[in-house]
C-alpha cells in the first residue's frame, strides 16, 4: 500500500479523508511539527495538508510554513493543500510555493480520490524518470542522482579529453576502477584498451614483470618475449588500483615511465616508446606515506595532477535505491528471476544500513537476493536483514504488529528453507498446509506454492 500523510487539525476531517482515501496507508499528523516527523519517518509520496494548522488554524501561516519545511525535506513530495471554501488566495500563494495542487472544503470523496490517485501516478512517474536519468542517463557508466556524484561526472567529463594523470582516492568499494573506467570512456582513447592492475594483489617479485613485460631468457621460466600491462593498454588507459601498495624500489621505474613515456622490457635493453593516459587509485593516505617515506614524493606529485575524491555511500544516501534498483535489474535479467522489485522491509534495511563495504557490498547483496528470492520482490530476509539490529527490522511495541510481523518473517524465512515446498514449509512452522496458506493470504506474502 501506497502511504499517504494527512495532515489535519481536526479529527472529524482526518476520519472523512482516511475513510475516503482507503486505498492508501493513511498516517496521521495534527499539527506542523508531527507532519514534519512523519514526513521524515515514511517518506510519503503524496501529504494533504490542511492549511489552517495550530496554535492560529484561522490564520494560513503555519501551514504554509508546514508546506515549505516538507519541500525543503522532501522535494519530490507531492503535498495537496486543503482550504476553507472562501480561502482561493492563501491556496494560490501555497502553489506559488512549490504544492502540488489543492482542494476546497467540502470533503467529497470522489473529487479528492482523483486528486490524490492522480498525485501518487505524477509522483510514481517522475521517480520512475528520475531512477533512469540516473541509471542510464549518463554515457560513462558512473550510476547516481547525488549532488557529490553529480559533481563527479562533472569532474570526469573535464578531465578526459586531457592527458592529465588522475589520482582517485576512496574508501574499499565505493567504485574507483568505476570512475577510472568513465573517464576512459570519455577521452578519445575509449576505443583502445582499457587495461587495470592492482598492485596490491600480484606479489613483489611479479609486478615488475607484469607492468613493464620481459624479454625471452630474462629469468627462469621466461620461453618467450612478453608484453606487460603497460605496452598492452597501448593507445588505450592504464589503470593502477592500489597504488600506495607499490614497492618502493619499483616507483622510481614507474616514474619514468610516466615523465619519459618509454619502457624498458625486464632483461631489456632497448627503450619502447609508449603512448598510455594513467589513472591511479588508493585507499591510503599518500601524503602521510610520503611523510614516512614509505612512497616518493616525486613520484606522489606526478600522479596526482588532479585528485578526484569518490564518497562513501553513506554520504550519499539518495543514491543507495538507486544503485539498489539498478544491480537488482541488471541481475533479474542475467539470472532470469521473475524479481521485479523491493519489499518495504527491504527498502527501509537498505535505507538504514551504513554499508561499511560501500557500494561493492550492496552489489553483492543484491545479487545473492535477487538468487534467494521466492517472489517478485526482495524482502529484507533475502538480503541477509533477518538478524539486523536497524532501525528496519525493530518490532512495533503493539502486541498485535508485533505478532503479525513475527509471524511473517517466520513463514518466509520457513519458506526460503524449504526451497518452496509448502508441506515441509507447514511442519517446520508446526502447522497444517490450510493454516499456513491461510497466514499467506492475510498477510499478503508475495510467495508461490508447491
Amino acid at each position: 500500500m501506497e502511504k499517504l500523510l494527512i495532515v489535519d487539525d481536526d479529527k472529524g476531517i482526518q476520519k472523512q479523508l482516511k475513510w475516503s482515501l482507503s486505498d492508501y496507508e493513511s498516517i496521521l499528523a495534527a499539527d506542523r511539527e508531527s507532519a514534519i516527523a512523519a514526513v521524515r519517518r515514511h517518506e510519503p509520496k503524496v501529504v494533504t495538508l490542511d492549511l489552517g494548522l495550530p496554535p492560529d488554524a484561522a490564520n494560513a501561516s503555519e501551514g504554509l510554513a508546514a508546506l515549505d519545511e516538507i519541500l525543503r525535506i522532501a522535494p519530490h513530495t507531492k503535498v495537496i493543500v486543503i482550504t476553507g471554501n472562501d480561502d482561493r488566495e492563501n491556496a494560490l500563494k501555497a502553489i506559488s510555493l512549490g504544492a502540488y495542487d489543492f482542494y476546497q472544503k467540502p470533503i467529497e470523496p470522489e473529487v479528492i480520490n482523483v486528486i490524490v490517485a492522480r498525485a501518487f501516478s505524477v509522483a510514481s512517474i517522475e521517480q520512475e524518470n528520475r531512477l533512469m536519468r540516473a541509471v542510464g542517463g549518463n554515457d560513462i557508466g558512473i550510476v547516481g542522482n547525488s549532488s557529490s556524484i553529480d559533481r563527479l561526472r562533472t569532474m570526469v567529463k573535464r578531465i578526459a579529453p586531457t592527458q592529465i594523470t588522475a589520482l582517485l582516492l576512496g574508501e574499499s568499494g565505493t567504485g574507483k576502477e568505476v570512475t577510472a573506467n568513465a573517464i576512459h570512456m570519455a577521452s578519445e582513447r575509449s576505443k583502445k584498451p582499457f587495461i587495470a592492475i592492482n598492485c596490491a594483489s600480484i606479489p613483489e617479485t611479479l609486478l615488475e614483470s607484469e607492468l613493464f613485460g620481459f624479454e625471452k631468457g630474462a629469468f627462469t621460466g621466461a620461453v618467450r618475449t612478453t608484453k606487460g600491462k603497460i605496452e598492452c593498454a597501448e593507445g588505450g588507459t592504464l589503470f593502477l588500483d592500489e597504488i600506495g601498495d607499490m614497492p618502493f624500489n619499483l616507483q622510481a621505474k614507474l616514474l619514468r615511465f610516466l615523465q619519459e613515456k618509454k619502457i624498458e622490457r625486464l632483461g631489456g635493453r632497448q627503450e619502447i616508446d609508449v603512448d598510455v593516459r594513467v589513472v591511479c587509485a588508493t585507499n591510503q593516505n599518500l601524503e602521510e606515506m610520503v611523510a614516512e617515506k614509505q612512497f616518493r614524493e616525486d613520484l606522489f606529485y606526478r600522479v596526482s595532477e588532479i585528485t578526484l575524491n569518490i564518497p562513501p555511500l553513506r554520504d550519499r544516501e539518495e543514491d543507495t535505491l538507486i544503485l539498489a534498483q539498478f544491480f537488482l535489474q541488471r541481475y533479474a535479467k542475467e539470472y532470469k528471476s521473475n524479481v521485479k522489485s523491493f519489499a518495504d522491509d527491504a527498502l527501509n534495511a537498505i535505507r538504514h544500513h551504513r554499508w561499511p563495504g560501500n557500494i561493492r557490498e550492496l552489489q553483492n547483496k543484491v545479487k545473492s537476493s535477487v538468487i534467494m528470492a521466492t517472489g517478485s520482490q526482495v524482502t529484507a530476509i533475502d538480503l541477509g536483514f533477518l538478524d539486523h539490529d536497524g532501525q528496519e527490522l525493530q518490532l512495533d511495541l503493539n502486541l498485535r504488529k508485533v505478532r503479525e510481523q513475527a509471524e511473517s518473517i517466520a513463514i518466509q524465512k520457513a519458506y526460503a528453507l524449504t526451497e518452496g515446498n509448502m508441506s515441509k514449509c507447514a511442519e517446520l512452522l508446526g502447522v497444517t498446509r490450510p493454516t499456513l496458506y491461510s497466514l499467506i493470504e492475510k498477510y499478503s506474502l508475495t510467495i508461490g506454492a508447491e
